[in-house]
C-alpha cells in the first residue's frame, strides 16, 4: 500500500492531482478534502455542494483528475442525477462516495458508467484501494457492506477493466464518433478535436462517453488500445 501510494506522489514539474468533490455537507466536503491531500501531494480540491454547481464545474475545469460524487444531492434524484454528472464528466472518471448499502444500488452505479463505489462509512484504507484503481483504469465495485455489530465490514477490490477487442464495435459507430476517435488516435486533446470539428468541447467528451462504452472500456489508453486490437484502421 505504501509503494500504490508513493506512486501517486507526482514530482514538481508535474502537474498535481485535481479532484471535484460533490456532496451537499460541507462537513463531508471538508473531511474528502483532507483524506485527498493527505494522500497525494500538492493536489487541487474542486468542491462542489449541488449537483448543478456541480456540473458546471465538472464542464468548466480543466485537467480534473477524479470525481468523487455523493449519490444523495439535494437537488435531484440519486439516478437522473448520476447521470447527469457522467454526462458532465465526460472522460473523467466518477467515483460514488454514498451511504447506500443496496447491492442492488451499487451495481446500478457501476453499470451507468461510475468508475467506483467507496461506502461512507468504510475505513479510510478503502480510499487508498480504490482511488489507485480507478486512475488506473480500472473498476472499484465492491461487496455491498454488511453490518457485524453495527460496524461496516471492509469492502473488496475489484479487478481491472477487461479490453473488449471487437471490431464490430468499432465499425458500429457513427460517422461523427469515428472521427472523433481518429482525431484522439492522434494524440489531440477534447479541446483540440472540438476545434477541429467546430463543436463545443463538452459535445466531444459526449461523443467519447458513447465510443467508451460501445467498446467497453474506461479511458483513453484502453480505447486506443481496444481500436488496435480490433485491428481497425480509421481513414483520415
Amino acid at each position: 500500500m505504501e509503494q500504490e501510494l508513493a506512486s501517486a506522489r507526482r514530482s514538481p514539474s508535474d502537474d498535481p492531482f485535481k479532484f471535484l468533490i460533490v456532496d451537499d455537507h460541507a462537513l463531508v466536503r471538508y473531511g474528502l478534502s483532507l483524506a485527498l491531500r493527505q494522500r497525494y501531494e500538492g493536489a487541487v480540491i474542486v468542491e462542489a455542494g449541488s449537483l448543478a454547481e456541480a456540473m458546471r464545474k465538472a464542464r468548466s475545469e480543466s485537467d480534473l483528475t477524479a470525481i468523487l460524487y455523493d449519490l444523495q444531492m439535494g437537488d435531484s434524484d440519486q439516478h437522473s442525477g448520476l447521470a447527469d454528472m457522467l454526462e458532465a464528466a465526460g472522460d473523467v472518471p466518477v467515483i460514488v462516495v454514498s451511504g447506500a448499502t443496496d447491492g442492488t444500488v451499487i451495481a446500478s452505479c457501476i453499470r451507468a458508467g461510475a468508475r467506483g463505489f467507496v461506502h461512507k462509512g468504510c475505513e479510510g484504507v478503502v480510499l487508498d484501494q480504490a482511488l489507485p484503481i480507478v486512475l488506473d483504469g480500472g473498476i472499484f465495485a465492491p461487496a455491498p457492506p454488511a453490518a457485524r455489530d453495527g460496524r461496516p465490514v471492509r469492502i473488496a477490490m475489484a479487478a481491472s477493466v477487461p479490453v473488449r477487442t471487437d471490431s464490430d464495435a468499432v465499425n458500429s459507430l457513427t460517422e461523427r464518433q469515428r472521427e472523433v476517435l481518429r482525431l484522439l488516435l492522434e494524440g489531440q486533446s477534447n479541446k483540440e478535436i472540438a476545434r477541429a470539428l467546430g463543436v463545443l468541447e463538452g459535445t466531444i467528451k459526449v461523443h467519447l462517453r458513447t465510443v467508451m462504452q460501445r467498446l467497453g472500456v474506461r479511458n483513453r489508453t484502453q480505447l486506443a488500445l481496444a481500436t488496435v486490437r480490433a485491428g481497425i484502421k480509421l481513414q483520415s
